[in-house]
This record gives structure tokens, C-alpha cells and sequence, in this order.
């Protein structure tokens, strides 16, 4: 029995490593908790100090690991849009257009804000937008069927572009934030949504939110650090928004949920953090992104004592994760990139040559070792953090079962002893989570699409991933060798046959299915 509850992801997990701390059955819970879900954007698992992040400290993710419940092998999607509609709707980002559709991005830039444009554009995505059945509930629905007060503040809703109607319709009382992908790509933004209301943000000025270059080249440091129409970052305004929502609701259960845009880049931040200032062997645009990282690490930080100054700590579940795997906004001339291998001064292809951090020049191995990027099917991709911090009820440890973002509403649904709820694709993790010794079935199975085709990974530790371009299949046992660089797919037939068979009728018999679907 391995003693550790953190385990570097550097190294290859063996199969079900359950610390000891883990077998004891966590206390029943005997009242409805708070339930906060904080999720990430872009953030791979290797950005946290706690799983190995080693240029910076990140302290309040560390303590929510040390004293929560991790799960080893979590799954989000390849990107945020799939990967958000996922968590809200229960279903897997591998269904056609039948079942799962995101709409355009950009409808609402552009015109300056201006409410009647914004109305016309929202009743045209409304006209087109595709429901879940009467009875399948959405996330948020779940809550208050339990009788939970609803919020979501930040990168808001599913997929490019959401409207008003489809935040009431998806069960939330209360919202704020960006309702497109697209000017959440900017950080400085001059009107947001309030409960169908525009939010004019006063000295911010730009129409793009004000979106900087990506990388590194040309004038690319002056356009970030020049603070013309820049008044208020919009984590600031989140972190106001949450902690009003919090305050107002201390008395009464409570579901927030809070999409972050940190640290999805372009990169922008205020300033470089004390923290990273002074830290050798960084450049500045570096800087800049760890200081993102430490923005969303201070924003737990501050709801952590927001809710022991309102004396509902013990009574409050905070769930930390991000949508997918790691991706580069510190590309840099001959020091990193997204595509390219530096060190051997050629390209990636996922396949025969994959990605890796070490190759590449990320100085903080985003992807904890992981092969892939954002966008991949491998373990770079799609394998994200996931933690379950409820002090006094939840005993501090790891699991080693394999779960999803969309296992998440089952999962609420058991605790809050919800029927009905739909006929979802994921399952309930309640019973795992709060007993180490319970796990899910050896052969159930978590389905993932992607740009280089979609994957498969069952409990038992296979995983079986698609790659359309080469037509291409590479098979592997995560909990041996989770750097996925031994393909047992010729040793191993049957087992390869069986996954396939279960991940073409997971993606509707089409195989594409989940490809293109940027957010």
C-alpha cells in the first residue's frame, strides 16, 4: 500500500493506488450542503503546486488537495465549450449534432453592447437551439429540485454563445458574466450580463475586451502592458459578484458555480505577481501566466474565508477542476511552442511523435509529463484535476477510479437524492467519494472526442484512443504506463476490438463526432 496522498503525475500511476488514509468511510452527511464548483479554464494539472508545479506556489488549490478528496484519473473534454455542456447537461461530448449542439461564437461584439441587437441576436440563437427532453434535467435543475438557490458567475453557460433564455431554461436564478466565447478571450471587458441585463463597466474600454496577441513577437509586451482602457480585471468582478452571492445566501442551501477564465490566455493580468516577480529562469510573458494561475489561486483563497467568516465551512462541499488538459499561451521564438518540438527541431503529429513539455520548452510541464495538449485525445488533453473538499465530512486521500466531467450531475443527484434526472451517460461517483473503499465497476467506461478523434478509457485502467487523420488506433494501460508510451494494441486484440465496439456506439456510429467544436 502506497503511503502518499500526492502523487507526482510524472511518474506512471499503478493500478488503484488508494492511500491508507482513504479506507475509512467518510462521516454520513446529515444536511444539504453548500455546493461551490470552481472550474478552471485551460488549466493542465501540472500548473498546481500540489501535483508538481515547482516554479511557483499555489497555495490554496494545495490546501483543498491536502485536505479534500483527489481523484487520479479524471476526464474534462479536449475544450471548454464541449467540456462545460458536458458538466451541465450529463452527457458526453461524443454524440452528433442531434443530440449535442454549440452555438456560434462572436454574436455578442461588435455593435458596443447595444440591448436591441443583443435581443435580436439572442432570440435567432433561441430559435435554433437544441433542448434537452422535458424531464432530463440540467445541472443547476438538479439543485432546485432539492430546493438549492442557483448562481453562476464567470465564463457563463455551455458552448459559444448563450442567451437569457437559455440560462433560465437551464435552471439558473442567478448569473453574471460573459454570455460569448469570444470576448471572454479578453479580460477587461466593457459590459457584462446580469439576469438579462447589460453591466456597463465603467474605464474599460475596448470592444474586444481587450484581447492581446498571443506569444511572444513584435509588440506583443507593449500591447499587454499598456493599460489604456483597462479600469477592472474581470476575475475582480467575479470575486465581488461571489462573495455578494455567498453573503446573500448563507442561510439557505446554495449551488454556485464559477467557469473561470484564468488562466486561458491570450495572456493578460494587471501586473507581473510579487510572487513570480523576481523568479530566475522565467521570462516576463511567463510571469504574466503564472501570475493568472496565482489570480485564480487567491480567488479560492478568498472564498475559502468568505465562508468560515460566514460560518458555513462545515457546511459547504467546494469542488475544484478544470474543463481540459494544458494548453501554450508562452509561445516564444526558439523557447517554446504549441506545435513544435525544440529540442529535435520538428514537428508534432500525436502519433508516431507526440508532445510532450520536455520537447517543447514549457518551463512549467503544464501536463505534469503527460503526452498532448488542449484539443488532443491523450492524456494531456482530456485527463484534468478534480477535488472534493468538505472539512468534517470528507476524509482527506485519493481514488483511483475513472470519472468524468459529466459524472458530476449523477453524482449531485445521489447526494441530494434526486430521481428522474434523465438518462445521462454518467454515473454516480457518490459512494467512491466519500469511501475509499467503494469503487465503480472495472469495466465501465468514459467516452471523450477530440481534433485527433475520440477515446475510451474504462475502469480497469485500458485506454483506447482514434486518430482520424492517420487512421490510426494505439491502446494503453494508464495505470501502468499513463505517459502512454508503450501501444499494446498488437498484444492485446481483443481488448482493443472490445473498446472500439464501445466507443463507436458512444460516438452514434460516427467517429468524427466531437471534432471542431473550439471554445
Amino acid at each position: 500500500m502506497f503511503s502518499p496522498q500526492i502523487i507526482p503525475l510524472s511518474i506512471a500511476i499503478a493500478a488503484f493506488i488508494v492511500p491508507a488514509g482513504t479506507l475509512v468511510a467518510a462521516r454520513p452527511p446529515t444536511q444539504k450542503p453548500n455546493v461551490i464548483f470552481i472550474y478552471a479554464d485551460d488549466m493542465g494539472k501540472g500548473m498546481v503546486s500540489a501535483f508538481g508545479q515547482k516554479r511557483f506556489k499555489t497555495p490554496n488549490m494545495d490546501r483543498l488537495v491536502r485536505g479534500g478528496v483527489t481523484f487520479n484519473f479524471a476526464y474534462g473534454c479536449m475544450l471548454s465549450a464541449p467540456a462545460r455542456a458536458s458538466l451541465i447537461t450529463g452527457y458526453s461530448d461524443c454524440h452528433g449534432r442531434k443530440k449535442w449542439q454549440i452555438s456560434g461564437g462572436g454574436q455578442f461584439i461588435g455593435f458596443g453592447g447595444d440591448e436591441a441587437i443583443i435581443a435580436e441576436k439572442s432570440a435567432r440563437i433561441d430559435k435554433h437551439d437544441v433542448n434537452l427532453p422535458k424531464g432530463d434535467l440540467y445541472l443547476a435543475q438538479v439543485f432546485k429540485k432539492s430546493g438549492y438557490a442557483t448562481g453562476q458567475i464567470g465564463k457563463l453557460e455551455w458552448g459559444f454563445t448563450a442567451t437569457h433564455t437559455q440560462m433560465k431554461n437551464h435552471g439558473w436564478d442567478y448569473y453574471y458574466g460573459y454570455l460569448d466565447h469570444v470576448r471572454c478571450h479578453g479580460f477587461y471587458p466593457p459590459f457584462l450580463f446580469e439576469n438579462g441585463n447589460v453591466v456597463r463597466i465603467d474605464g474599460n474600454t475596448h470592444e474586444s475586451c481587450a484581447k492581446t496577441p498571443e506569444g511572444e513577437g513584435g509588440n506583443a509586451e507593449k500591447i499587454r502592458r499598456d493599460m489604456t482602457g483597462k479600469k477592472t480585471y474581470s476575475q475582480d468582478l467575479f470575486d465581488e459578484k461571489i462573495l455578494a452571492f455567498i453573503r446573500k445566501n448563507k442561510n439557505k442551501p446554495f449551488f454556485l458555480y464559477h467557469p473561470t477564465q484564468l488562466p486561458h490566455g491570450p495572456v493578460q493580468a494587471p501586473k507581473i505577481d510579487a510572487r513570480v516577480e523576481k523568479t530566475e529562469g522565467l521570462t516576463n510573458l511567463e510571469k504574466e501566466y503564472a501570475t493568472m494561475v496565482l489570480r485564480l489561486d487567491d480567488t479560492i483563497g478568498k472564498i475559502m474565508r468568505e465562508l468560515k467568516a460566514q460560518g458555513i465551512e462545515k457546511n459547504t462541499l467546494v469542488v475544484f477542476s478544470s474543463d481540459n488538459g494544458h494548453e501554450i499561451y508562452t509561445s516564444q521564438p526558439g523557447r517554446t511552442g504549441k506545435y513544435r518540438d525544440f529540442k529535435n527541431k520538428r514537428g508534432f503529429d500525436d502519433l508516431e511523435h507526440k508532445y510532450r513539455g520536455d520537447l517543447n520548452g514549457d518551463v512549467f510541464d503544464g501536463t505534469a509529463g503527460m503526452a498532448g495538449l488542449k484539443r488532443s485525445n491523450l492524456e494531456g488533453g482530456v485527463h484534468v484535476p478534480l477535488v472534493f473538499y468538505w472539512t468534517g465530512t470528507l476524509h482527506a486521500g485519493t481514488r483511483g477510479d475513472v470519472v468524468s466531467n459529466y459524472d458530476f450531475l449523477p453524482t449531485m443527484a445521489e447526494m441530494l437524492r434526486v430521481k428522474n434526472f434523465g438518462d445521462k451517460d454518467g454515473v454516480s461517483f457518490w459512494k467512491v467519494l466519500l469511501d475509499g473503499k467503494k469503487h465503480l465497476p472495472k469495466d465501465r467506461c468514459v467516452f471523450f472526442g477530440s481534433n485527433t478523434g475520440p477515446g475510451v478509457v474504462e475502469n480497469s485502467g485500458w485506454k483506447l484512443r482514434r486518430h482520424n487523420k492517420f487512421d490510426a488506433w494505439e491502446l494503453f494501460n494508464i495505470r501502468e504506463d499513463l505517459l502512454e508510451t508503450k501501444n499494446l494494441i498488437e498484444q492485446n486484440p481483443e481488448k482493443a476490438e472490445a473498446l472500439k465496439k464501445k466507443l463507436l456506439d458512444a460516438c452514434d456510429g460516427n467517429l468524427s463526432n466531437g471534432i471542431n467544436r473550439a471554445g
